[in-house]
């Protein structure tokens, strides 16, 4: 009997990206992948991260970068190779891949570029103002409402 687990609460707690969770998933899954791009994930500031993919022999336009609700989605297929060609080694994987990033809450994609073959992308976590914590002030009784007197009636004073 089998039984699937699903990890994304447990995800909440890290900033978006956690290795035990992957593999854990993958063993799950019976995910076969090899790892291909190796990647790494940089924490520039508390709220600003990068993403790098080794993708060398690759070209700009044929990886494509998908980002949609909780999930960072990069993916490359290499243009058709020249026949012609023949080689006595092949160590320089260009096969085509795909590799997903579960991402916290709040973190959103910003800008990627490309050069000498690292794919790097800039992630930026931004909490909306109302999900924020705010200070709450302490009144003192100097500020509190006063009472109001209502005037006397005379009829009743001499009643």
């Amino acid at each position: 009997m089998r039984t699937d687990f699903d990890f994304t609460p447990y995800r909440r707690s890290t900033v978006g990206f956690d290795h035990l969770f992957d593999l854990l998933e993958k063993g799950q899954r019976g995910d076969t992948s090899d790892g291909f791009p190796a990647f790494d994930i940089v924490r520039d500031a508390d709220d600003r991260f990068c993403v790098t993919l080794a993708v060398p022999g690759f070209k700009a336009d044929e990886i494509e970068i998908v980002a949609q609700q909780n999930q960072l989605s990069v993916s490359g297929k290499p243009a058709e190779e020249d026949a012609t060609r023949a080689y006595l080694h092949r160590g320089i994987a260009r096969r085509a891949f795909e590799r997903r990033f579960q991402l916290a809450d709040y973190i959103e994609v910003g800008r990627a570029s490309f050069a000498d073959g690292l794919l790097t992308i800039e992630l930026s976590r931004v909490v909306p103002e109302a999900m924020k914590p705010r200070k709450i002030e302490i009144g003192s009784s100097v500020g509190r409402p006063q009472r109001i007197a209502a005037p006397k009636d005379e009829a009743l004073e001499k009643a």
